[in-house]
């Protein structure tokens, strides 16, 4: 009788172990979802910073070509 209820005892106990590292392995796999999706957002920030950047000097190059048109106009009128 004891040795049944000690059986039955380890029994529950094999079932909640196996529970558990079920339960570790799903979230195992999570992490490793969210860290890859984390990675692919990171590049995709990444992308977006230098595509920001790249705008900037383009900006800049544009203001510096329209300074220049500007400078060459008012000398232009002023020689006149």
């Amino acid at each position: 009788m004891e040795n049944d209820l000690i059986s039955h005892q380890f029994d529950e106990i094999e079932e909640k172990v196996e529970k558990l590292i079920k339960f570790c392995k799903n979230q195992e796999m999570t992490v490793s979802d969210l860290r890859k999706k984390n990675e692919g957002l990171e590049q995709e920030l990444q992308k977006k910073i230098e595509g920001e950047n790249t705008l900037k000097e383009q900006k800049a190059l544009v203001r510096s070509k329209i300074d220049s048109l500007l400078s060459k106009l008012n000398d232009f009128a002023e020689s006149e």
